[in-house]
């Protein structure tokens, strides 16, 4: 995938974004009106609530439009659905870095209004829920933990890595998101076969169980033997 790969946008609807984030910029989410908004994109404020359902769904708009293609994505044939979800975390951050100062524009508005900062919780956790239900969907009889756990893992290197992009006046490429999810596939265990780094000696670990021992047991013995 390339590191400038982004979900393209309709174009009106991508208008009246850029000029409402720069009216918040300039006045104020709450000081700004719709009718200010239309009138600087230049379409009528009916054709504002067609796109949008109000001035908080203007910030967000992107973030509808991601969902939906992570969903077709991760909906598609995948030989990994490990990497699956990383592919799918990287995809979203190639749509901000490829206009970051969009993306900044907006971050700087939605950390000035607490109802924006509590909508963008419930936004990553929108995308946190769709990579631990496609795991588990993907993966038939995985654990749950694991699932949720990979799913958070992959949601907090993103945003960990993307906050670097919005915080600073830095071009910070997808590259360095994808060797950070690489090394989670690897502390996860699940790297792709043959992208494993060499293990010095004392890195492998050989055990023999009874096939009816509960695998809840297994895990235990496993990690009393290694602490």
């Amino acid at each position: 995938m390339s590191d400038t790969t982004a979900i393209p946008s309709a174009a009106p609807q991508a208008a009246v974004v850029a000029a409402a984030l720069e009216l918040f910029a300039e006045q104020g989410f709450d000081q700004t009106s719709v009718e200010q908004i239309a009138q600087a994109a230049g379409v009528s404020r009916s054709t504002f609530f067609r796109q949008f359902g109000g001035k908080d769904d203007v910030v967000f708009a992107d973030h509808e439009l991601l969902l939906e293609r992570l969903r077709e994505f991760l909906a598609g044939s995948h030989p990994d659905p490990w990497k699956a979800v990383c592919e799918a975390s990287i995809l979203v951050y190639a749509h901000f870095a490829a206009d970051p100062e969009l993306a900044r524009r907006r971050y700087t508005v939605v950390r000035q209004v607490p109802a924006l900062r509590e909508r963008e919780i419930v936004t990553v956790f929108r995308y946190e829920r769709l990579f631990d239900e496609y795991l588990r969907s993907a993966l038939p009889g995985l654990d749950p933990i694991d699932a949720v756990g990979f799913a958070a893992l992959v949601t907090a290197i993103h945003n960990h890595v993307l906050r670097q992009l919005l915080r600073g006046p830095k071009r910070v490429p997808v590259s360095v998101l994808r060797r950070a999810l690489d090394d989670a596939l690897r502390r996860f265990g699940v790297q792709p076969d043959g992208e494993a780094r060499d293990a010095a000696a004392d890195d492998v670990v050989v055990a023999v169980f009874p096939r009816s021992m509960p695998a809840a047991e297994v895990a235990r013995r496993l990690q009393e033997r290694l602490d």
